[in-house]
């Protein structure tokens, strides 16, 4: 189901960072300038998440907060609040009036997504024009897990490395950087599957990810010849590669 975000600030350039951070994920955002049109925008579509700014022309936000829960089917809307003033009298007034939580601008639209995934499970948007990515990736939670397939031939592991070039992108934008690279359906380690984990290893030093390698214990001994991989330590299972992050 479709997370139904309401962006609520009079800065389009806050808006802009609020719909981007939800780009990677199954969201719609609306947006609204002001307190009056987010209150009209509520009332009609019931946004799963309402991500408000304090200060603002006509209705600000702690009004239409207000508002918001003096309507009782509105009322129970979680609210992040945005605000540029970190005072514990600005805190303290709107944590009173019921927000879920509230963050001091300026603020990436990662930490938002990590404030928001406190209080909803984040669905992946799935990209029609990739079908490759959907046979080796998956997503699980804030986890990207690619899956190596049984057969694994160059032409495969080309195609993996360019999905996850664009993979990098969606977990930039959505704040996630965790990897697991599956590997027990190879049957054989060659030099080619070495180089390829070799070069996966380096995308993900370059781009602060952190990862974990699934597979026999015959690919760690591999790994452990190579500068890049000398400390890795393959995990038997998924499970274990995610206890270990």
């Amino acid at each position: 189901m479709t997370l139904k975000v309401l962006a609520v600030d009079d800065s389009k350039t806050i808006r802009k960072i609020v719909s981007k951070a939800f780009s990677a994920y199954d969201c719609e955002v609306m947006e609204a300038e002001n307190g009056i049109e987010g209150l009209s925008i509520a009332s009609r579509d019931k946004p799963d998440l309402i991500v408000l700014d304090i200060t603002m022309p006509v209705m600000n936000g702690v009004e239409m907060l207000g508002k918001l829960k003096g309507q009782p089917d509105l009322k129970d809307i979680p609210v992040i609040m945005l605000t540029a003033e970190s005072g514990k009298e600005n805190v303290m007034q709107i944590v009173k009036m019921g927000v879920r939580d509230y963050m001091v601008k300026p603020f990436k639209g990662e930490q938002l997504i990590e404030r928001v995934m406190k209080i909803f499970t984040l669905k992946p948007k799935i990209v029609a024009d990739t079908p490759a990515a959907s046979q080796y990736f998956s997503t699980d939670g804030d986890i990207e897990i690619i899956a190596l397939p049984d057969k694994s031939d160059r032409v495969v592991f080309a195609e993996i490395e360019g999905d996850f070039v664009q993979s990098l992108k969606s977990m930039t934008t959505a704040g996630r950087n965790k990897l697991i690279l599956d590997t027990r359906k190879i049957k054989e380690i060659n030099m080619l599957m070495i180089k390829f984990v070799l070069a996966l290893v380096q995308n993900c030093v370059k781009s602060k990810i952190h990862l974990r390698i699934v597979g026999s214990p015959a690919l760690g001994n591999e790994l452990k010849g190579f500068q890049e991989t000398s400390g890795f330590t393959v995990n038997a299972t998924v499970e274990e590669a995610k206890a270990a992050f």
